[in-house]
């Protein structure tokens, strides 16, 4: 039974009140005047349990409760806009206090099989016993306050005096203590019910003396069945793929369907069809989409290209052409998952067809690739200030991807090969295009060592077959001579190596941000601190391997390790500066001349006895009298 429903039972015994009147016989013979005229969302309220769709799991639970006589004295119903809650608070508002003339029903229940005494005045919220209040214009104490000191009055006519808080989640802190010893023991004749779309923000002390229920999204194809039955009873003709589309674009929201379902009626002047939603939506083609998608996992950026050039043209966003692709390519993704998906009636035949076929053919790689490309794509083209340049660029990024291998298929392709390049004999290839051509892919090991790897694509355009040249017979080769290794067996021969080497910035990075740990030749063990670039191990790595002559490997510990060269630098500094203090020499000259301060010591002349090394961060302390 819904508004509609509850207008045409009551029109006899209410004169003058017309709540949307019978359906026209045409969408605008209704409405020619404006007058009278109610939105599709309000028209088809629900106005019982049977009229609800999509939340089978709440009207179940709420049924038997209502049958075994255990009413709980408060209810909070959660879920995203246009879902229901409002409508579900007045649906239990009526059921509280349904009553028939005769006298018949004694209780509260879920049978409502025609319009009782208060039914009419509950479903259009004017219930002197019914107090609905929205929390986002009331969110102070002051209007609990009015609630809870009104509650110990007993209802004026009805059963049950419900008090319906739409938006609870926006009233005060205090607002919310205040309610707490009502909520938990409210009068026999009192009952609560909650909505809200933020659960989280409603606090647990509340939460724990509520019956608490999550209204679902209701799905595409429970929305097509609705629109379609609504469109009968407007006399409405649509074409089924428009519903999907408006059903779809809903996300799960009852009211934002029958919204747009509205304005699709007004926007077609006649029957709705699925051009005419798509225009007014803004939505691409589906099966231009899907040929796009085509295109690019083909790697054919030409075509990708043209497609994308139309569908702009005819004015789509390059946002919602993105955002369209990346939702085709979850859909083949879930179908690959689960075949059973493409089942979905709410989706047009052709995507169902192709969506089942690209899930076939693409293998989960290329599938996670493209949407993950897609994502951080349209980051971008919303960002960009030529939104149809990025999204191009996007396109040529996904094209040029769409069949190279992953890193641990192309070590496999190279180990296979006698670890040559697959396709061209071991020369890489620098540049990578989609069609007729090799791709290199690049992978970064942790020991700073690169990974190349050409993967050619399926689509062969060039002929990369060796052919026969005339030319001399190679020379035998000579044997060269092995570069001698060099040994490192101490930090500090490592140091001075980054010296000799002029490489500034391994040098900093040993000298501040290492700590030795454990080191011999060929083997680098430390602890980084806090201030390390990520790339230091690798770049120190495959920087000794260069001037060494053989590979090293640097492994970062957990140890703490010794403090670092710099750290020993600024003690070394701060104990010689101690010691200067410390000379009565010093202290004769400072007394001498107040506000003097030692501000630097320096060596002059080499402690030849201390055998200390010269070539230190800091030089060991003098005796006095080389000071």
């Amino acid at each position: 039974m819904t508004d509609a429903d509850i207008a045409g039972a009551t029109a006899d015994d209410q004169p003058g009140f017309e709540l949307g009147g019978a359906p026209a016989s045409s969408p605008a013979s209704g409405s020619a005047s404006g007058a009278g005229y109610r939105v599709l969302a309000r028209k088809y309220r629900p106005g019982t349990f049977e009229d609800l769709i999509g939340q089978e799991a709440m009207v179940r639970t709420i049924s038997n409760s209502f049958e075994a006589g255990r009413v709980p004295q408060a209810w909070i119903l959660t879920g995203v806009r246009g879902v229901g809650k409002t409508t579900t608070a007045r649906i239990l508002a009526r059921a509280l206090n349904y009553e028939l003339p005769d006298g018949s029903v004694k209780g509260p229940t879920i049978h409502m099989p025609k319009m009782g005494v208060h039914c009419q005045a509950i479903m259009e919220s004017r219930h002197i016993d019914i107090l609905e209040m929205d929390a986002a214009s009331h969110t102070g104490i002051d209007d609990v306050r009015q609630i809870t000191d009104g509650v110990r009055y007993a209802p004026s006519s009805a059963r049950y005096k419900v008090y319906i808080i739409d938006e609870v989640h926006m009233l005060s802190e205090k607002a919310f203590n205040a309610f707490l010893k009502t909520l938990e023991e409210p009068p026999e004749h009192a009952k609560f019910v909650f909505a809200t779309t933020e659960i989280r923000k409603v606090p647990v002390t509340v939460l724990s003396r509520c019956q608490r229920f999550d209204l679902r999204r209701v799905e595409s194809d429970v929305l097509m069945a609705h629109l379609a039955s609504i469109a009968d009873k407007e006399g409405v003709k649509t074409e089924p793929e428009a519903l999907g589309l408006i059903a779809r674009a809903a996300e799960g929201s009852v009211r934002d369907s029958l919204s747009l379902f509205d304005q699709a009626i007004a926007h077609a002047a006649g029957m709705v069809r699925a051009e005419d939603v798509r225009q007014m939506l803004g939505l691409a083609d589906r099966t231009r989409v899907i040929d796009l998608f085509q295109s690019l996992a083909s790697g054919d950026i030409a075509a990708a290209f043209k497609e994308f050039r139309d569908q702009y043209d005819t004015g789509a966003d390059p946002v919602v052409v993105l955002s369209d692709l990346a939702e085709f390519v979850n859909f083949v993704t879930r179908v690959k998952v689960v075949p059973a998906t493409a089942d979905n009636l709410a989706l047009g035949e052709t995507e169902r067809t192709r969506g089942r076929d690209f899930a076939a053919k693409l293998s989960m790689r290329v599938l996670s690739r493209m949407w993950q490309m897609l994502l951080k794509g349209i980051a971008e083209v919303q960002a960009a200030t030529r939104p149809q340049a990025a999204a191009e660029m996007v396109l040529v990024r996904i094209a040029y991807v769409s069949d190279l291998p992953t890193p641990d298929e192309a070590i496999k392709m190279i180990d296979a090969n006698g670890g040559s390049s697959p396709m061209l004999g071991g020369n890489v290839v620098g540049n990578a295009a989609p069609r007729g051509s090799s791709a290199m892919l690049s992978s970064g090991g942790d020991d700073g060592s690169q990974l190349r790897a050409v993967a050619s694509s399926t689509r062969p355009a060039l002929d990369t077959s060796p052919r026969p040249q005339m030319s001399a017979p190679a020379p035998a080769p000579v044997a060269v001579e092995a570069a001698p290794v060099l040994r490192l067996n101490t930090f500090a021969e490592l140091v001075a190596l980054t010296g000799e080497k002029r490489d500034l910035q391994i040098k900093s990075a040993l000298e501040a941000d290492m700590r030795l740990v454990r080191m011999e030749d060929g083997r680098l063990e430390v602890s980084l601190e806090r201030s390390a670039a990520r790339s230091v191990v690798n770049e120190l790595s495959r920087k000794l391997e260069q001037w060494t002559g053989r590979r090293w490997t640097v492994i970062v510990s957990n140890e703490a390790g010794q403090p670092t060269l710099r750290a020993q630098a600024q003690a070394a500094k701060e104990k010689l500066t101690d010691g200067v203090h410390a000379d009565l020499r010093v202290q004769a000259v400072m007394a001498k001349f107040p506000g003097t301060q030692v501000i630097d010591v320096r060596r002059i002349a080499p402690d030849t006895g201390s055998g200390a090394d010269d070539s230190g961060p800091v030089a060991a302390a003098e005796e006095d009298d080389d000071l």
